[in-house]
């Protein structure tokens, strides 16, 4: 069910995080999502760093968030340069598939660092995650990552996973990976997936929404950051192209759409925006607003409790898509 007005937001009252492996001392977090985002702020990436060196960082950043039981991990080549990884739990069902692609800005990030969160989402939905390492920035700009995308969609399709049994799921980039990919799906014509998943998806590379500012002492990503995944990611591209700014798209006839923001979220706005826009073009959307939640606070469900809660609503909804 959607969290429409002051949403519930505990915290444990004494959490602690292994934010450097033993035998570093603990780091305790009391009391507030506020002192839980500092900590995360001083983890985030420096646009200033070479890209080798942050994505380092933020490897190291998401796994020191993420326990619990890893998955069993296949992989798979979907092209000489384009990797997947199948990804199961003793819960995974035959015939549910979702297509994940991870976070990290377009620049970084990786299967290997989210395999926390796949490893709730594949728990929540039972289900099998199809885990995608599509190619990054600077190395390879727009619009390679959404070729990535719509490559490994076509790729299932090919490989005996019809449409109606895929669920295309993403976070942050990911989650715009996830919107772009539908668009071209419409454009070239093929199938569609019943429904799609966008967490804390980046919607518009101009970062216009008013809570970029708004948020920028609520939420651990900067204005600095998204101002360099631009730069990075786009190359010079213009940034109103519909896959790689979703916002300023055709969005009718895509398929049913569930999509998750925090309300500390720099792109909070413009996540809001892009609903309003696909509900407008008649698309089904379900949007599910956190009150108090900060960009990807799905990665921090071991320690934080809507982190949790927003994956098993996921799984809840994932299960109803593939019983209906």
């Amino acid at each position: 069910m959607a969290v429409t007005g002051p949403a519930r937001v505990i915290f444990y009252r004494t959490l602690i995080l292994y934010l450097a492996p033993p035998p570093n001392p603990h780091i305790m977090i009391r009391e507030t999502p506020e002192d839980f985002v500092t900590i995360i702020r001083s983890y985030s990436p420096d646009p200033n760093k070479p890209v080798a060196a942050a994505r380092q960082d933020h490897s190291m950043f998401y796994a020191t968030f993420q326990h619990g039981e890893r998955p069993v991990v296949e992989p798979v080549n979907i092209r000489e340069d384009l990797k997947g990884y199948w990804c199961s739990v003793p819960e995974s069902l035959p015939g549910r598939t979702i297509l994940f692609f991870h976070g990290g800005g377009f620049t970084m990030g990786s299967t290997e660092d989210h395999l926390g969160l796949i490893a709730l989402i594949a728990t929540a939905a039972r289900a099998r995650v199809f885990s995608v390492d599509y190619r990054l920035a600077p190395e390879h700009v727009y619009p390679a990552a959404a070729e990535d995308a719509l490559a490994a969609y076509r790729y299932l399709v090919l490989n005996e996973h019809p449409p109606h049994q895929i669920i295309p799921a993403g976070i942050s980039a990911g989650g715009t990976l996830v919107l772009g990919l539908l668009l071209s799906i419409r454009e070239h014509k093929l199938l569609f997936p019943p429904a799609a998943i966008a967490m804390s998806p980046a919607v518009d590379m101009l970062f216009g929404g008013a809570s970029v500012v708004a948020n920028k002492d609520k939420d651990w990503i900067t204005p600095a950051w998204l101002t360099s995944i631009r730069t990075v990611y786009l190359a010079g591209h213009d940034p109103n192209d519909p896959t790689a700014s979703p916002v300023h798209a055709n969005l009718s006839h895509l398929p049913r759409l569930y999509i998750q923001a925090g309300t500390h979220e720099l792109l909070f706005d413009d996540v809001s925006v892009f609903v309003k826009k696909a509900k407008w073009a008649g698309v089904v959307v379900r949007f599910e607003i956190w009150e108090g939640m900060f960009h990807c606070w799905q990665m921090f469900g071991e320690h934080v409790p809507e982190g949790q809660e927003s994956v098993e609503h996921i799984g809840a909804y994932v299960q109803d898509v593939f019983t209906r």
